[in-house]
């Protein structure tokens, strides 16, 4: 992998990352020279015991952009200039022009309630140029180095003492609020371990101090074991409908060996995800012949410098969908209670993705 850091003429970091070597005369763009000022904070829920973050100035960020400007693709036009610089290079990372947390704010305002500076990032991972492109076109070689990408934002971002977690994820499609639909995703840098990162790292860590293995390594060979809703395996890496999924075409990619982080992955195992990566978003879009929307959030082990045996690198794919027409929405019993009711059997929906073919000697050769 190869990298190139700028800095955008309005004082974000910019970071490009290649499978080949990256010029060094390229220019660093941003659609203004304005610094950007936001100060988000953090106010406690007293009755749910985390922190809402606010983040005013985000009712001015970009939404839906008209086709003719693209501010993720690379610049064309110097006098209307982009995220992204032209150059060869495959992957883009830079700070959010309209953060919920920054890595400078300070002096949050007094509240009835406790409140702090929301000292967390918030960075975008511009996944390619090609603004028709998306994860399931992608070659394994390009994927490959997305995972690298993660692992490398991981380290870059644990290094400063304020993070806690590092959560790479993307919302793919209007029915999860896309407003920019070039390929992208972000990754969200968390003073404090997130809710349900924190309750799937205490069920892990239970489990751990019980069987001196990972929950969720016993899990996935459970699911291999039992053979019904298996997307795609191999040596080194698994996708799979998980038997308690919440939304019925619900996927689980992981490692099949426990390791904490991306940073840990050997090439083996980073190779094994590509193509489990490129397997399930391939049948995702094949399913009903159309762009599939989801949110897909990959979990790691925090950043805090101590050792997380119990943890277990893995993405989970939440698509809105229930049936082709249908979308599974969220209401009384998902948010005012945090139980969900699914509709459908997880056995059910992974026929249907494993119905979908794709050729894995191709992705294999690709």
């Amino acid at each position: 992998m190869y990298s190139h850091k700028l800095l955008k003429p309005d004082g974000r970091p910019l970071t490009l990352y290649s499978r080949y070597p990256i010029a060094d005369n390229i220019i660093a763009t941003s659609p203004s020279n304005e610094p950007v000022q936001a100060n988000p904070h953090l106010r406690w829920h007293p009755l749910r015991g985390e922190w809402v973050a606010y983040a005013s100035h985000r009712q001015g960020r970009t939404f839906m952009p008209p086709p003719e400007y693209n501010p993720l693709a690379p610049t064309t036009k110097p006098e209307f200039p982009t995220e992204l610089p032209p150059g060869k290079y495959d992957v883009a990372v830079f700070d959010n022009r309209f953060p919920s947390m920054a890595q400078t704010a300070h002096d949050p305002p007094e509240c009835i309630v406790e409140t702090l500076p929301a000292n967390g990032a918030c960075e975008v991972v511009v996944f390619t140029q090609n603004a028709q492109a998306s994860l399931s076109s992608l070659e394994l070689e390009h994927l490959d180095l997305l995972l690298e990408v993660w692992g490398d934002r991981t380290r870059e971002l644990g290094l400063n003492p304020q993070i806690q977690y590092v959560l790479p994820f993307e919302n793919k499609g209007v029915e999860v609020g896309v407003t920019l639909h070039h390929p992208h995703g972000q990754i969200y840098a968390y003073p404090f371990v997130p809710p349900v990162p924190a309750r799937m790292l205490a069920m892990q860590q239970e489990y751990y101090q019980e069987h001196q293995r990972g929950l969720l390594q016993d899990l996935i060979q459970k699911e291999i074991a039992d053979n019904q809703r298996i997307i795609y395996q191999d040596e080194y890496a698994i996708a799979f409908v998980p038997v308690c999924a919440r939304y019925p075409y619900e996927v689980w990619i992981a490692p099949k060996e426990p390791v904490g982080t991306f940073m840990d992955l050997t090439p083996q195992q980073r190779w094994g995800l590509a193509k489990a990566l490129k397997t399930v978003t391939l049948k995702y879009d094949g399913l009903w012949n159309r762009p599939f929307p989801y949110l897909m959030a990959w979990f790691q082990a925090p950043t805090d410098g101590l050792a997380h045996p119990e943890a277990h690198l893995h993405a989970e794919f939440f698509p809105p969908y229930r049936t082709s027409e249908r979308l599974k929405y969220l209401a009384g019993t998902e948010l005012a209670a945090g139980m969900f009711a699914n509709d459908a059997l997880p056995e059910e929906k992974a026929k249907e993705l494993q119905a979908v073919a794709v050729d894995i000697e191709m992705l294999i050769s690709a």
